[in-house]
């Protein structure tokens, strides 16, 4: 799900910490060879538009039964608008020839091929997805986004202050957050706490942002934690590479990619264990139930019917993998 398992989210709550095999980050590595020849070397700036479509087929799957659920204007246009921040490989990216690829524009092929409908990737930074939302310049939002009660709730995680009204999230992945340094250079960290007196570089807006503020407060005279938050985590990644910073953080899909990935694997290393697992989620706005409810019944459809699990197996992270459909699962 950061949070763009790339979690995108809000502070950490008392969720313990847990531990993914890291036998997916070889997978996760074949699979995006062919679309990436650095995913570190990617830094591309967002635009508001540009967005690629998922192929969908009215008459595919359970097509119309599904495609009735859905809100009149959408089954007329046939689209449903994503906002996503297309810059969080491998769960969003741009391959070689400029077309949004990852997790998330694959399952949502999946279940544009359910409802009948097709979805359009719009590429935005991941702190305005949800005023996107409330604009309805989107119908959803799809972005790596960490299923959180502050925002189902419209609750500014910092100041705990009431703004927005919230959203409600359909769950379709789980993902904790880990830490990367430099290959042979750790600096001696190995969890949070051990980033004391030492420079961060995370992408704004995400939970490895968070986990980074909350531990500076636990810090003391062990001095504090300079976080450099950038607009995208190809961003942070670039400041690491470049000895501007002591760490890296994103969510363990991403991570793992980009250890992968970067320097054909000379780049990072992942250090200590993944933490606060929770789950990613579709956000869609709060009046908008109906929409709400069809992407529920066609994820439980592709989880069913096993297109889900072709997805997942494809980008070698089926460990993050849900079994049920369910709307506000995150806490």
């Amino acid at each position: 799900m950061t949070a763009r398992t790339t979690r995108r989210t809000t502070a950490p709550g008392t969720r313990k910490p847990v531990t993914f095999r890291l036998a997916a980050v070889g997978a996760i590595a074949v699979a995006g060879t062919l679309l990436l020849t650095g995913c570190g070397d990617q830094t591309e700036k967002k635009s508001s538009g540009g967005g690629n479509t998922t192929d969908a087929s009215a008459s595919a799957g359970t097509g119309n039964k599904l495609n009735a659920m859905l809100p009149q204007n959408i089954r007329d246009k046939g689209v449903v608008r994503v906002g996503s921040d297309i810059a969080y490989p491998p769960v969003e990216f741009k391959d070689d020839s400029g077309k949004t690829v990852g997790i998330d524009p694959d399952i949502a092929a999946a279940l544009g091929k359910e409802l009948g409908v097709t979805f359009e990737f719009e590429n935005g930074t991941f702190d305005t997805l949800i005023t996107g939302l409330r604009s309805k310049r989107y119908d959803i939002a799809m972005s790596a986004m960490t299923d959180t009660r502050d925002r189902q709730n419209g609750i500014d995680s910092e100041t705990g202050k009431k703004v927005g009204e919230g959203v409600d999230f359909v769950d379709y992945f789980t993902a904790g957050v880990s830490i990367y340094t430099k290959k042979g250079d750790d600096q001696g960290i190995k969890s949070w706490s051990d980033l004391c007196g030492k420079k961060i570089a995370v992408q704004r807006g995400t939970v490895s942002e968070d986990l980074a503020k909350a531990e500076n407060k636990k810090c003391g005279d062990k001095g504090s934690i300079k976080i450099e938050a950038f607009d995208t985590d190809l961003e942070a990644q670039t400041r690491l590479r470049a000895g501007g910073a002591d760490a890296g953080s994103a969510d363990f899909p991403v991570a793992a990619y980009t250890v992968k990935k970067s320097g054909g694997g000379k780049d990072f290393q992942l250090v200590g264990e993944q933490v606060e697992a929770a789950p990613y989620g579709i956000a869609i706005a709060k009046d908008n139930t109906q929409l709400r409810d069809a992407i529920k019944a066609a994820l439980a459809e592709i989880i069913t019917n096993g297109e889900y699990k072709k997805v997942v197996d494809k980008w070698g992270v089926a460990e993050g993998a849900v079994t049920e459909a369910k709307v506000n699962g995150g806490s």
